[in-house]
């Protein structure tokens, strides 16, 4: 397995930052999360006040998966998004609009013909679709490598933002999700599966079952035999991405499911990585709320979101941006006279 020199945030300007935050024109812990998080941007920048967050991008990571039967929605919904998005009327990309955002989409695995396509969203394509994990592997040996290293190659070309976003677009994903965080904390199938895209009843006992299937087909201890076995390409480009990310010292605030179960095979692949993600917001699937307490992440957002993409992260950056106003803007208490 690969090996990761992994840099760590600046502990002086943390205690530094937080030394301002408690002089500030305010009760001390009266702007409670916002410091907090004006801290940890001080420490991953190694300044006070930190930068602006004026570049913020988003990539969204594109495949279809071999269980996407158990979806509320057909795989032939996945090209038809990439498409969306190349268009800007995803959701994702009218909310990071919002926030002046960019949008990237990237194919690793997207099961189409792609010929209409700009070359840039096909540039790092490892296969179309993958296997059906509950009765085979996802990948094939060596593809999880390859995808992690076109993550890395794409946060790469990212690497002068701000702030870097993961997005997701796969119909089955989440059934993918809940193995791959099942797997790697030890739990039983009923405690990870979710509704997804609004399955529920007897679809929602099948989506449990293949994820069951899947568990007792393959037991895997390695983060790349996990990914090849339980995952997908874009599962484990995604992970090399928010790897690649912490190498580089860049901030990423983390999504929903995907994202989150990306960031827990990242940390297992990269241990120290987790100190350069923040979690957007909470999703409603079960997983993502184990892999973020296995990760130490608490979300800043609860707004009962589960479309994906990146549109929840994407909610955060004001207010990553409002909590480095308030250390870089806000008066001190010691000039008051």
């Amino acid at each position: 397995m690969p090996r990761f020199a992994i840099p760590v945030p600046d502990a002086a300007a943390r205690a530094t930052a937080l030394e301002r935050l408690d002089g500030l024109v305010k009760p001390v812990g009266s702007l409670g999360r916002l410091e907090e998080l004006a801290a940890w941007l001080s420490a991953a920048h190694g300044v006070v006040p930190p930068r602006p967050l004026d570049d913020v991008r988003v990539v969204v990571f594109a495949g279809d998966h071999g269980v996407s039967a158990q979806s509320a929605y057909p795989r032939e919904v996945t090209a038809a998004m990439v498409r969306v998005f190349l268009a800007g009327r995803s959701g994702v990309t009218v909310l990071a609009a919002q926030v002046g955002a960019s949008v990237r989409v990237a194919d690793i695995a997207v099961d189409w013909d792609a010929a209409d396509v700009p070359d840039e969203v096909t540039a790092h394509k490892i296969r179309r679709g993958s296997g059906a994990i509950d009765v085979e592997d996802a990948l094939a040996p060596g593809e999880a490598l390859a995808a992690f290293e076109a993550g890395r190659a794409i946060a790469a070309s990212e690497s002068t933002a701000d702030v870097l976003i993961p997005g997701d677009m796969g119909i089955g994903n989440t059934t993918v999700c809940a193995a791959v965080v099942a797997s790697a904390l030890g739990l039983p199938a009923a405690e990870v599966v979710g509704t997804g895209t609004g399955v529920s009843g007897e679809a929602l006992e099948r989506k449990t079952s293949v994820v069951a299937a899947a568990l007792s087909r393959r037991a895997v201890t390695d983060p790349f035999d996990r990914l090849t076995a339980l995952g997908s390409a874009c599962l484990a480009a995604t992970a090399g991405f928010l790897v690649e990310a912490a190498v580089r010292g860049i901030p990423v605030v983390l999504d929903g499911i995907f994202s989150a179960t990306a960031a827990l095979a990242a940390r297992d692949i990269a241990p120290g990585a987790e100190q350069w993600w923040l979690a957007g917001h909470r999703s409603t699937e079960p997983a993502q709320a184990f892999a973020l307490k296995a990760l130490g992440l608490t979300p800043i957002l609860d707004l009962g979101l589960r479309l994906g993409e990146g549109s929840g992260a994407v909610q955060a950056v004001p207010t990553l941006r409002a909590a480095r106003a308030v250390i870089a803007e806000m008066g001190l208490l010691a000039d008051l006279g």
